[in-house]
């Protein structure tokens, strides 16, 4: 099979196009770097011809009001350009829970790319995944202040990126879905925990101080960003970690 892995360079995207070309498809990674625009429309019609499947893993370039309307714009413009290739599957990545926190601007932008997907005429599958263990790093950092970190003890349920990769490879290379599969991490952890556990593994003697209030994770309400009933990664946070 053919692939167009539209934002194939990223964190995601250069492990889900290795994955398919060991297994034998042709996956072509496609990005800004490449002279493909998903805000303009450069150089998609040309990415996805001929492609049986496209997937999508571009992402906005910042987290705030201005998400909606890149999501908007760049499902709208690969969409079109897929219809007019002849795509037989459209396939996105999305959040586990992302349609449960409307007070953040980015999850409200991730579920309109949902319902632009799901509204369309194409088969597709939607990977929803809890949050990447590599972002733990960011994480600490917007709450840092001296020797302090502050955390709200949201429940999350960290999952490797290269176990996400091998689920959207997965995906793509089967047959559409119609609805939604969701990924997650073996274990659950409140935030302020797991910023204590990534600190002690540095030996970063910074202390953890639980705060309701603190991060973008503080809007959170009760335990959406996890679920124990999906599919279960392998890879725990200790042995990514180590």
């Amino acid at each position: 099979m053919k692939f167009a892995v539209i934002g194939g360079t990223g964190l995601i995207g250069s492990q889900v196009v290795k994955n398919l070309n060991a297994a034998g498809h042709e996956a072509v990674p496609h990005s800004q770097s490449s002279g493909v625009d998903v805000i303009s429309g450069q150089g998609l019609d040309e990415a996805v011809t001929g492609a049986d499947v496209v997937v999508n893993l571009t992402n906005s370039p910042t987290f705030d009001e201005a998400s909606l309307a890149f999501f908007q714009t760049s499902m709208d413009n690969l969409l079109a350009a897929a219809r007019k290739g002849g795509v037989g599957h459209f396939v996105i990545l999305s959040i586990v829970g992302v349609d449960q926190v409307p007070e953040l601007d980015y999850y409200r932008a991730k579920a309109l790319q949902e319902k632009i997907l799901v509204a369309g005429t194409f088969p597709y599958s939607i990977v929803r995944a809890t949050q990447f263990m590599e972002f733990m790093d960011a994480v600490l950092s917007w709450t840092a202040e001296g020797e302090t970190v502050r955390l709200p003890a949201t429940p999350i349920q960290p999952i490797a990126s290269k176990d996400v990769a091998n689920a959207v490879a997965e995906v793509a290379a089967g047959a559409p879905l119609g609805g939604i599969r969701n990924i997650a991490g073996p274990e659950i952890f409140s935030l302020d925990e797991l910023g204590r556990i990534t600190l002690s593994h540095k030996g970063d003697n910074r202390t953890v101080v639980t705060d309701p209030t603190a991060g973008m994770f503080a809007v959170v309400k009760g335990d959406v960003l996890t679920d124990k009933h999906a599919h279960l990664a392998p890879t725990h946070y200790a042995d990514w970690l180590s």
